[in-house]
């Protein structure tokens, strides 16, 4: 049963921005590590950012600087502010949960707690 549903991608021009959400619609995950993945075609699935349940964050350095991970408690949903896209950002982009700590969940390829459906980001050059 999916728990995490994610929504807000598109396709956008390079330099340009989006907002994702993903809603916990089962109110399973709020003490939980939240994160954002991606993954595009043919590619390794990569950790962007992650948030711990006390606000602690934790970022790809290819998305330093230009993306924002932040959640709302009370709508129990997390957020990725993604500005001056590239077309190197073009994925599938996924929420996720676990209890590993940020950067740890950054880096971990195997399954997790918790996993959305995706919502597709494209950015042309």
């Amino acid at each position: 049963q999916v728990q995490l549903v994610e929504s807000g991608g598109g396709s956008v021009q390079a330099g340009g921005s989006l907002l994702l959400s993903c809603v916990d619609i089962g109110y399973a995950y709020r003490s939980y590590c939240m994160a954002w993945f991606r993954q595009a075609p043919g590619k390794e699935r990569e950790g962007v950012a992650a948030i711990d349940r006390d606000g602690s964050t934790s970022y790809a350095d290819s998305v330093k600087g230009r993306f924002i991970i932040s959640k709302d408690n009370a709508k129990n949903t997390l957020y990725l502010q993604m500005n001056s896209l590239k077309p190197e950002d073009t994925a599938m982009y996924y929420c996720a949960a676990d209890r590993f700590p940020p950067q740890a969940l950054l880096t971990w390829h195997g399954t997790t707690d918790a996993w959305g459906q995706g919502t597709q980001v494209t950015v042309s050059s």
